[in-house]
């Protein structure tokens, strides 16, 4: 932090009148930018200050006496503003030239995380306990998790790491996986809005409290173009010391001209594996159009092959047709003479079927008509027989009560009179039933006959016992 602190002014990253020149040539890979700082060592502070040209080109550096009354804090953030676009910027043009997946053992990313580190402990407020004094920037960090839902996964990933000891480790841990997830921007940019709460972590005059941190975050949203595949679990991030390599971002004009001629060479040698690719794909091709002219003509040759004998087999095959259509008509002759023999036979049995289907209807209509007055007769011998057993049942009925009454008297009279009443009832039903059936006329006037007998019989037994009833009255 110290050997940073001492520079002044120190420009470069960017185009335009606030930044260094740019300088760099291009091949069919990418950009390889080349950055030149100017400047003089002051001999009161030991201090750097750099100016830019008036045009933003590459000029000459000009000597000029800084300020005695500038700000060091403002230089300090200057100083790390300037040192984090070389940082990403380097990082990100060395990774886009890289062309693969970065690791942890990657200088340029290695000099990143350094560069973040020292600009998150800028102006970072000292925390005294009652052993030692506490300056770390897990404090900042884990308050991303309450102001990002989505940060909270990260912090319970870095938690949960075996071997973190210290709050330092935790933090560093958390930059790389941030930087993983490639949300990094989202979860510093959510952190600078929130100054209420970041003045409990850092100064008035911290990096992270001034528009220099808000640059810092813009500038690593160009990081999402960068794969980083990290290994933080087996990694010692306690007892790393974070120490800016500044040989990576000054170079000579030695340098820049070996850079240039390197450039064109590898230029050179892009464009001659170019050409060998090229030439060995044609090759490829080549061969693979010879075997495929091989293999066609060895197809070609079955394909003669094989038409010679599937035009054997259509010779052999129209000849056979030919055999089979005179069978055919042989067969088709001989099927239509069974035909008619048949259809002959057929019409004979028809007649025959439609002769006897005559005389079985005949017989089927006699035999239901006869079915048909048997059932009436039987229905009608079925009624009269319920008829008798009603009045059957009746009689006897009466008999008992006739029998029962004999010992009551008068009592016995009127039920004898009740049932002569319904007798007589029962005979005016009968002969309205008889009079409907003509068939049964004579038999029903019998029972009618036997009916009435029986029913002077009982007239005169009733006299009898009315006589009797009378004489046993007047005796007794």
């Amino acid at each position: 932090m110290a050997k940073v602190s001492r520079l002044d002014g120190l420009q470069g990253a960017s185009t335009g009148p606030a930044g260094v020149p740019l300088q760099g040539r291009g091949n069919n890979r990418g950009r390889a930018m080349t950055f030149q700082v100017w400047g003089r060592r002051r001999e009161a502070s030991h201090d750097l200050a750099w100016v830019p040209d008036a045009e933003g080109g590459r000029g000459t550096a000009m000597r000029r006496r800084t300020p005695a009354t500038k700000d060091p804090t403002a230089v300090e953030r200057a100083n790390l503003l300037n040192m984090a676009k070389l940082s990403i910027k380097g990082l990100i043009e060395s990774a886009l030239s890289f062309g693969r997946t970065l690791d942890s053992d990657y200088p340029p990313l290695q000099q990143f995380f350094v560069v973040m580190e020292h600009c998150l402990k800028h102006g970072l407020k000292v925390r005294k306990s009652f052993l030692s004094y506490n300056k770390t920037i897990w404090g900042p960090l884990e308050l991303v998790e309450k102001l990002y839902p989505e940060a909270e996964e990260i912090g319970a990933s870095v938690r949960d790491l075996p071997g973190l000891k210290t709050p330092l480790g935790r933090a560093r841990a958390w930059l790389r996986l941030a930087l993983m997830q490639k949300k990094m921007a989202d979860y510093l940019r959510c952190l600078i809005i929130q100054r209420d709460l970041l003045s409990e972590f850092y100064e008035y005059h911290a990096l992270m409290m001034e528009e220099e941190g808000a640059v810092i975050v813009g500038l690593l949203v160009g990081l999402n173009v960068i794969d980083a595949n990290l290994c933080v679990k087996g990694e010692d991030l306690d007892s790393q010391v974070g120490v800016i390599d500044f040989s990576m971002y000054l170079k000579n004009e030695e340098d820049i001209g070996n850079k240039e001629r390197n450039v064109q060479i590898a230029a050179i040698l892009d464009q001659k594996n170019y050409v060998e690719e090229l030439n060995r794909q044609l090759n490829s091709t080549v061969s693979s159009l010879h075997s495929r002219v091989d293999s066609l003509e060895k197809s070609n040759t079955k394909l003669i092959e094989e038409l010679a004998i599937a035009k054997n087999n259509i010779i052999k095959l129209q000849e056979e047709n030919h055999q089979l259509r005179s069978e055919n008509k042989l067969i088709l002759m001989k099927t239509q003479q069974h035909l008619e023999v048949t259809k002959v036979d057929v019409e004979t049995e028809l007649q025959t079927y439609k002769h006897s289907r005559q005389g079985l209807d005949e017989m089927y209509n006699e035999a239901r008509r006869q079915l048909r007055d048997e059932s009436q007769l039987r229905q009608d011998v079925e009624n009269e027989l319920a008829v008798q057993v009603s009045m059957k049942h009746e009689i006897e009925l009466a008999m008992k009560l006739l029998e029962k009454d004999i010992h009551e008297k008068q009592d016995t009279l009127i039920g004898l009179r009740q049932q002569l009443e319904e007798v007589k009832a029962i005979n005016i039903e009968m002969y309205q039933k008889l009079q409907g059936s003509e068939d049964g006329l004579k038999e029903k006037n019998e029972i009618i006959a036997r009916l009435e007998e029986k029913t002077s019989k009982i007239t005169a037994a009733m006299r009898q016992l009315e006589q009797s009833s009378s004489l046993s009255f007047t005796q007794s």
